[in-house]
């Protein structure tokens, strides 16, 4: 199965400009210590996908005004192996999404609030996203707007009492809290079928996968030549 190792080596390469594969690739990417058929057919379909979706590219439009939107969300135990969550984000300039993350947390989430907790706290990413956005000139609102689609969660970032609950959750996670607590990020609701980061946590049905891609910003690229 050393084939299956180097393409999908190959596929983690373009996932820097096909955040729609981003997931999948991450998922099978668990499995290369020891590769099997099944997972030599996954990635066959991946790139068979890839085949059918090569003109489809990140187009950024020029605009005078900078707005970007960030999105949070995770799976819960969607590993059946290790019963741990996957986290996803992603940052979107105007229409188009410019920074995005697919990555198996390192803990054992004990519930969805934990789990959506610990992929928030890796959308403050934003933060640093700011900071260079501000030292190029760019104007940007302060408190950052991270949108997630649990209530819990932002309860959670919002109400020390309910830390006295959460210790159990690593320290490290709880930068978040305090950056709300400096009203550098705020926590805002959105719905779940509004939740573009879907497409960066769990396997989807065609026509919400689809619609994710649009919605990130992924089209055909005309043939400049």
């Amino acid at each position: 199965m050393q084939h299956t190792l180097s393409i999908v080596g190959s596929l983690r390469y373009l996932t820097c400009t096909r955040p729609d594969i981003c997931y999948v690739i991450g998922l099978v990417c668990r499995y290369m210590e020891s590769p099997r058929q099944v997972h030599l057919q996954a990635v066959k379909r991946v790139m068979h996908y890839i085949k059918g979706t090569t003109t489809f590219g990140l187009f950024y439009s020029s605009s005078k005004k900078i707005e970007i939107f960030r999105y949070s969300n995770s799976d819960w135990g969607g590993d059946s192996n290790e019963r741990k969550s996957t986290s996803g984000y992603c940052f979107m300039i105007g229409k188009t999404v410019c920074l995005w993350s697919s990555k198996k947390q390192s803990i054992v989430a004990l519930s969805i609030c934990e789990a959506e907790y610990v992929a928030a706290t890796s959308a403050c990413q934003s933060v640093c996203l700011n900071n260079i956005m501000t030292q190029i000139g760019f104007n940007l609102d302060v408190p950052i707007k991270i949108y997630v689609d649990n209530v819990s969660t932002i309860n959670l970032a919002n109400n020390l009492v309910f830390h006295q609950r959460s210790k159990y959750i690593d320290i490290r996670y709880h930068f978040l809290q305090d950056q709300v607590g400096k009203n550098m990020i705020k926590l805002e609701y959105c719905r779940l079928e509004d939740q573009i980061a879907n497409i960066l946590t769990k396997p989807l049905k065609i026509y919400a996968f689809t619609k994710l891609r649009d919605v990130l910003g992924m089209k055909v690229i005309p043939n400049q030549n």
